[in-house]
């Protein structure tokens, strides 16, 4: 793999049991050596440090010898949240109650710290022979530490109610005026000083004292006042109140300038557990403004939350527009979570089951920018390397590594067959204007994702219209997703010429207020909207079957959170050519489309679907209701890659799927939150064979049951229309010239087709029909090669029996 820029090592103080020079420098020691298999693989290494919850930097008054109060306990260090009786009658819930995570904690001051993270420091270098970084954090909440400086001394800077009335800090607050010592503020803190201010000046001169290299901001601090929910600023679950964006931005951007007029030092962040979009149209999140401010950040990783509650949905969606966009120098982070050191959980081995679902599904997401190129993360983060008890099992990391250097091992080396054209821009400048709108379209899109959309590459939507604009051709394999474009913008354009030159296009959202040339691009035109309770008609709509059973008929629409109700109808006479086709649409008299498929006649006739979608999951009555966004799969399938479920009902969840490409070869992942449902994939080359699998073909599609987690690559497609069982496997090449050799048994008169290894020691590819060991020869094969949107493929007349294809390595 090539090397990464950096990875980091978190860790709170619990390893420290003791805190004599000796302890400390065997904790450090081992800590180092169960990642070193790792660290190999980077440039640099740091390591953060959990010491508490950032009021340690607040409270910090330059003398060594004073104890702070650190991150010791189980459990929510400061009670906010209201105590459930009737789930937890003796109070007895981390939530409710905190416990000491040893007898006897250490007492912590200053100059300890100071040595962990020097001692740290030298052990790692002397260990990897690589720079080594240590890192600060900051937290806005309450669970990892008791703070009299936010909950007692100064709680008007708690804004936020994620973790119980006023619990967490904002970071454009104010702090009231009090006389007490500080190092940055030695006669005390002056009425209405900005928080940006205060933190900024204290953490220059904690981190300048303790030898600390950069501030690790946490759980959203800096992105708003709800980190975790979905109200803020803007959004009070009621409505919307754009009218307050503009001054709310400003805010948010004066944190950070401020801070960066007190702390020169790097600043590495969390962000929130939501998208760009959400952010934006809930706090009034400017996240362009904060990336091309200058404020020397790391953007935001991937969301940790869906490790609890299961929503990757949300978390690839919102890492991916973090990623459309970058500051000048085009680092990301991938963040995984191995340890919880406070809330008595490990997620590799509890939440996760051992499983690597959430290292293979957002190791599969690249970035296009803009120059076309592909950009994957540049650093790496363990959130912890130590549990809630202060232990570092050798099981995780010895677990966690392999998958993890297959994760880079096979990343994404071209577009990937579904990509995200991300309004990033639009939504920080003309979302503005409609929060609804943008709120809504991530939220489908995440509710997409968790259907098994398979959409694993994003390009920030001005970037793909210049780069089409410009004649590249790297997106002519791919289907372009994206919103409804604002009318005015520029991928209205984009679009349009995207589908004529033969692509085809996915939008979602609401049309109401589209740009007339895009109606008239798909052929529909506005008529009156329908709120409320709508039921939905369909025709091959559905590419899912249930075993018991049928799929909820109704739709919810609202102003609220479907971005107004739902009002297009076909418009016969007024539009470019386009064959229109109304897939699903809105009973009773008056129809609306809800799904429809254009294929244009001019050009080279390429295709437009168009899926309203809606927030199905607040319906009144607590039903999972009509499964638009399962909608974005069937028009996959409609263009020849078909992901299909068949599970037990409309209540079990489906599999969360994406799709890369790697040297010629798509790579599968996914996870099955529900193991008894069954996978049904067909590609416009035949059905796909999974490696290591078998699949008993069903009307044209591989079936497959799938584990957990799954990771699969695929490098034969075959069309046959006999449905016996069929098998692709790895054998063993046992050959000087053979070093790797695919077997596929089970073909009966079938057309085979082949992605062949583009990786750089393969030769050429070498095909044995019915061959016996050691495949020098067999029956006579007759095959070609082409050019496709997937890459070079090789196609077989029918065959009948065995086929052995091998990577030749030598001539």
């Amino acid at each position: 793999m090539k090397d990464l820029k950096n990875i980091t090592l978190e860790i709170s103080l619990k390893p420290f049991k003791s805190t004599e020079s000796s302890y400390i420098k065997k904790v450090c020691e081992t800590a180092v050596s169960q990642w070193l298999p790792l660290i190999r693989h980077a440039e640099m290494v740091s390591v953060m440090f959990w010491a508490a919850d950032g009021s340690e930097i607040l409270d910090y008054k330059g003398r060594p010898e004073d104890e702070f109060e650190w991150a010791k306990y189980i459990g929510g260090a400061v009670r906010l949240l209201d105590w459930d009786r009737e789930t937890d009658p003796e109070g007895i819930g981390l939530h409710t109650t905190n416990y000491l995570y040893m007898d006897e904690p250490p007492v912590m001051t200053y100059a300890i710290l100071k040595e962990i993270v020097s001692t740290f420091k030298a052990v790692a270098a002397e260990m990897t022979g690589k720079p080594v970084r240590a890192g600060a954090t900051f937290d806005p909440g309450p669970e990892f530490a008791k703070s009299e400086f936010k909950y007692e001394r100064h709680p008007e800077i708690c804004v936020g109610e994620s973790m119980g009335r006023k619990s967490m800090v904002c970071s454009y607050a104010l702090l009231n005026a009090d006389d007490k010592h500080y190092a940055g503020f030695p006669d005390g803190i002056p009425q209405d000083t900005p928080m940006g201010t205060f933190l900024g000046r204290q953490a220059q001169i904690f981190m300048d004292d303790l030898g600390f290299d950069y501030l690790w901001l946490s759980n959203g601090f800096g992105f708003g006042t709800e980190t975790w929910g979905i109200k803020g600023a803007i959004f009070d679950g009621e409505a919307f109140y754009p009218e307050k964006i503009p001054e709310t931005q400003d805010r948010i951007l004066d944190f950070w300038k401020l801070f960066r007029k007190e702390c020169s030092y790097r600043v590495e962040t969390r962000g929130t557990n939501l998208s760009l979009g959400i952010d934006m149209a809930t706090d009034a999140v400017d996240i362009k403004g904060i990336y091309e401010g200058g404020f020397d950040i790391l953007p935001p990783p991937n969301s940790p939350w869906a490790a609890i509650d299961g929503d990757f949905g949300l978390e690839l969606s919102g890492y991916m527009s973090r990623i459309a966009k970058l500051p000048d120098d085009g680092d990301f982070l991938f963040r995984f979570y191995v340890h919880d050191p406070w809330w008595m959980n490990s997620p590799w081995i509890d939440r996760y089951e051992g499983r690597p679902h959430d290292i293979y599904l957002p190791l599969s997401i690249a970035r296009i920018d803009k120059d076309g190129k592909i950009g994957l993360p540049t650093n790496l983060n363990f959130l912890t390397i130590d549990d809630s008890l202060g232990r570092m099992p050798e099981r995780c990391p010895n677990e966690v590594i392999p998958h993890i250097l297959r994760g880079f091992e096979e990343a994404p080396d071209k577009v990937s067959p579904v990509v995200w054209a991300y309004p990033f821009d639009e939504y920080n400048t003309l979302g503005a204007g409609d929060p609804a709108k943008i709120f809504f379209e991530d939220w489908f899109m995440r509710g997409a994702i968790n259907s098994g959309f398979p959409v694993s590459t994003v390009v920030a939507a001005d970037h793909f219209a210049e780069l089409t604009g410009k004649g590249s051709d790297i997106f002519c394999g791919s289907v372009v997703v994206t919103p409804v474009p604002f009318a005015g913008s520029v991928m209205n354009e984009a679009v349009r010429s995207f589908v004529f030159s033969g692509g085809n296009a996915i939008l979602y959202g609401s049309l109401a207020d589209a740009d007339p040339g895009l109606l008239r691009l798909i052929g529909l035109k506005k008529g009156s909207a329908l709120t409320g309770r709508v039921r939905v008609v369909q025709s091959e709509s559905i590419i899912d079957t249930l075993r018991d059973g049928e799929f909820d008929q109704e739709a919810v629409y609202s102003d609220l959170l479907t971005s107004g109700g739902v009002c297009m109808i076909p418009d016969d006479g007024n539009n470019d050519g386009a064959n229109l086709r109304v897939l699903a649409w809105t009973d009773g008299p008056e129809r609306r489309a809800l799904f429809t498929e254009t294929e244009v006649t001019g050009g080279k006739a390429g295709k437009v679907f168009w899926i309203r979608g809606s927030d199905y999951s607040r319906m009144p009555d607590g039903g999972k209701g009509f499964p638009l966004a399962a909608l974005m799969r069937s028009a996959l399938a409609l263009d020849g890659l078909k992901i299909a479920f068949e599970k037990e009902n409309s209540s079990t969840p489906d599999p969360v799927i994406m799709l890369h490409r790697n040297k010629n070869a798509l790579i599968f992942s996914g996870y099955s939150p529900d193991t008894t449902t069954a996978v049904k994939l067909a590609t416009p080359f035949g059905m796909p064979l999974l490696m290591g699998y078998e699949t008993r073909p069903d009307m044209g599609m591989s079936v497959y049951t799938p584990e957990r987690a799954w990771r699969a690559e695929c490098r034969v497609m075959v069309e046959q229309e006999d449905d016996t069982v069929i098998s692709c496997r790895e054998i063993a090449p046992v050959s000087y010239r053979m070093h790797r050799r695919i077997e596929v048994k089970g073909l009966k008169n079938a057309v085979v087709r082949i992605l062949p290894n583009s990786g750089s020691d393969v030769i050429s590819t070498d095909l044995k029909l019915n061959s016996e060991h050691p495949h020098a020869v067999g029956e006579e094969i007759r095959y070609s090669t082409k050019e496709t949107q997937w890459g070079m493929m090789i196609e077989t007349e029918p065959v009948t029996g065995t086929l052995v294809i091998s990577d030749r390595v030598f001539c």
